[in-house]
């Protein structure tokens, strides 16, 4: 399920043109995106030359075989992006992180990665046994370990995209973002951002008489009947399409 348009109006369209006059336009504005294109590039080049921040590979997490070391998370491969997914402790399924969730849900498959040398793993600090029945229940089949009481850049602060590189049994951090920084995993993101709408949040400049829209995120909850809520019946929308999954009465927020 999806939440419904929240307005309830018929919105404003854009202008309907002839084709060439379409296209000119079109034209246009394709300039500008290759130029952002380019200046991505640009941006990607500096990151790959960042510094790094040797740390302890062999520090141990637990996975579903108990404790491994950090280095055991590679794979055998040379580099590792890691999503560190927040958690509330006692908290059951729909009241864990909506945005950790929209992140991991985009990451259920690093088959692309791997082909690239690139292993992936979500870290979170909750307890193991809390952790293993929530990736049963959302059907994660990527490597998750807990980081409980772990020091950073492998524990610390959580909802964070992070990349390491191993040379050897020495293990670096190389780059971390957040925020927004973040949503270069979240492919729903960039789709609404072609459609004439867009995400339906109140920051977007938008032309006069478009749909309002919401606060930021305001679709990353749902009801049972697809409705964006923050309420006590909500769940990340993802966790709709989990077998068992029912409308509950509160989120038990320890």
């Amino acid at each position: 399920m999806t939440p419904d348009d929240p307005t309830t109006a018929t919105p404003v369209r854009p202008p309907v043109v002839d084709p060439a006059t379409w296209q000119a336009a079109r034209d246009e504005l394709l300039v500008r995106e290759k130029a952002h294109t380019h200046e991505g590039d640009a941006i990607a080049a500096a990151r790959r030359r960042l510094p790094m921040v040797e740390f302890d590979g062999a520090v141990e997490v637990v996975g579903p075989d108990g404790p491994v070391p950090f280095l055991d998370l590679f794979q055998g491969r040379d580099e590792l992006v890691v999503y560190q997914h927040m958690w509330y402790d006692g908290a059951p399924h729909q009241g864990q992180c909506e945005g950790c969730t929209t992140t991991a849900w985009h990451l259920k498959d690093a088959v692309y990665l791997n082909a690239r040398g690139v292993s992936f793993a979500v870290l979170t600090t909750g307890r193991w046994a809390e952790v293993a029945s929530y990736v049963e229940f959302m059907g994660y089949t990527q490597p998750w370990y807990s980081v409980r009481d772990v020091a950073a850049p492998v524990g610390g602060d959580m909802g964070y995209l992070t990349c390491f590189l191993r040379d050897g049994d020495r293990t670096f951090l190389t780059y971390r973002t957040t925020g927004r920084g973040n949503e270069r995993v979240n492919a729903s993101l960039g789709l609404l951002e072609m459609t004439p709408y867009g995400r339906g949040e109140t920051w977007e400049d938008k032309p006069e008489g478009w749909p309002e829209g919401q606060h930021a995120c305001w679709s990353w909850r749902a009801d049972a009947d697809g409705h964006a809520t923050w309420g006590p019946t909500s769940r990340p929308v993802p966790q709709w399409t989990r077998p068992g999954a029912t409308p509950v009465e509160t989120l038990g927020r320890d």
